[in-house]
């Protein structure tokens, strides 16, 4: 868990990093001192307007890098790399809040009777079978008031599997949590 002011501190980190990125096209990564931000985890950085539209949403899932470089690396990732938008602009940068979820290790589940362990607004969903894969954070559950299985079936649809993927004997669930913060309003 990270403290109120560590929060503010990665949340400011990842807004400079992304301002110096547009204003000049180039990353210089910032050395932290704090040791929380030398620990690998897992981590996604989601931008959002003032109005709450989502612009942009990238992450890693596994915990292969100090979140400190994983922040930096995932706020230019989501403001110029996620394919469902195009390239933040520094004349937006104004308008938009940092949102970082890092998360915890994934639980694989036993089995379809096991979904019944998924908490709806705690857990975060992976879905995996054969080469298609999809996950959403757990806050999206909470902010369009599905069900579990309604969760089920919108992971699905993002790993481009059936809605009803979930339910086969093939088909990997994992949860996990995530400690979810943002800049303030």
């Amino acid at each position: 868990m990270l403290t109120p002011a560590e929060r503010a501190e990665i949340l400011g980190l990842a807004r400079e990093t992304l301002q110096e990125f547009l204003k000049t096209g180039k990353l210089s990564k910032k050395s932290l001192t704090n040791p929380k931000f030398k620990e690998k985890h897992g981590v996604f950085v989601s931008l959002h307007t003032k109005q709450g539209d989502l612009r942009g949403c990238i992450g890693l899932i596994e915990a292969i890098k100090p979140l400190g470089i994983a922040v930096q690396d995932m706020v230019l990732a989501a403001a110029t790399d996620d394919p469902r938008f195009m390239p933040v602009t520094l004349n937006e940068l104004r308008n938009l809040k940092i949102e970082i979820s890092v998360l915890s290790l994934l639980s694989r589940l036993g089995g379809i009777k096991d979904i019944n362990q998924i908490e709806v607004g705690k857990h975060g969903l992976l879905i995996q079978s054969g080469p298609h894969c999809g996950l959403l954070l757990p806050q999206v559950a909470t902010e369009y008031g599905w069900t579990r299985e309604e969760f089920l079936a919108h992971t699905c649809q993002k790993a481009g599997l059936p809605l009803d993927a979930w339910n086969r004997s093939n088909t990997e669930i994992y949860l996990f949590t995530a400690e979810v913060f943002g800049e303030p309003d």
